[in-house]
């Protein structure tokens, strides 16, 4: 396929740090229409990147932009990462005065997933501010490092958070099922009322046939129609999901293996075509007899 950057399509941008507006995003798949925005060039200023057509910095901005959205990004708030490896959110939440938990897999079972070869396992504090995009005196002060099997989330963390986030980590927990328990535990972490945002694989090319394994597993939508129907039952409010694949010319291009840099918003892995989707989920508020007070979607 044809290689061009960011620039050769969209022109060159400088710096633009201004004040953001409150774009309403709402769960939906990853689409080339956001990339033109100010928002979106904003946060890539922020965690210090240059803006690229890849997915990845798209689940970037739609967490920054969605958690913005929701009011969570503000001194004194409590957030929890799961799967942190070395992302840049952790220092660009804290810079913002947030205290954050950023949590990852063992040592051990990093190295046995190939995380560590491939830098994505979160070794230490410090790696998690290698960008410098926090003061470092206000890193140590706001920002923790700490061990959870995103399986097992242990009991000390439920109750505790404003709000958590994870990108693309949840298809890679043994299953499909195993990624849809973990999105219900990590609600737990939340305190009543709190934001979560996490981003999956979602498979564009079939809601039947899907790929499957210990290793890595793609969410058709049948199983994100499953996943909210649970959430809600349990009496919490997911923002509904905007299903369009979009109409932009990159919206129809897909990077085939070897990937390269950009564009990268679709791909092919193994016989199915591929996107990013983020979820925006709160935590339903629990009242006296167990039942649920309801939270307007418009509020999110």
């Amino acid at each position: 396929m044809t290689r061009f950057s960011y620039q050769d399509f969209k022109g060159s941008f400088g710096d633009d740090p201004r004040p953001l507006s409150v774009v309403h995003l709402g769960s939906k798949l990853c689409q080339e229409e956001v990339f033109s925005s100010n928002e979106f060039r904003y946060w890539c200023f922020l965690i210090r990147e240059a803006s690229r057509f890849h997915r990845k910095q798209w689940e970037f901005f739609f967490m920054c932009q969605s958690l913005f959205k929701s009011g969570a990004l503000k001194p004194g708030m409590r957030g929890l990462c799961f799967g942190a490896g070395v992302e840049p959110l952790p220092a660009v939440f804290a810079s913002m005065g947030c205290d954050i938990v950023a949590s990852d897999q063992a040592i051990e079972e990093a190295q046995l997933g190939g995380w560590t070869d491939s830098n994505q396992h979160a070794i230490s504090l410090n790696a998690l501010n290698g960008r410098k995009i926090c003061e470092d005196e206000k890193f140590a002060t706001y920002v923790s490092l700490r061990t959870v099997d995103m399986n097992e989330i242990p009991e000390v963390l439920f109750n505790s958070f404003d709000f958590c986030w994870s990108a693309c980590c949840f298809e890679h927990l043994g299953s499909l099922e195993h990624g849809m328990r973990f999105v219900e535990l990590s609600i737990r972490t939340r305190k009543p009322g709190g934001i979560a945002v996490h981003t999956t694989e979602f498979n564009l090319s079939s809601n039947e046939a899907t790929y499957e394994s210990c290793h890595l597993s793609i969410y058709p939508r049948r199983d994100i129609d499953a996943l909210i129907d649970r959430l809600t039952c349990a009496g919490h409010h997911v923002v509904p999901v905007n299903w369009s694949r979009g109409s932009g010319r990159l919206d129809r291009v897909t990077d085939l293996p070897p990937f390269g840099d950009e564009p990268h918003l679709r791909l092919q892995l193994s016989d199915y075509e591929c996107t990013s989707i983020g979820l925006i989920i709160r935590r339903g508020r629990w009242l006296r007899g167990g039942t649920s007070e309801s939270i307007p979607v418009s509020d999110l």
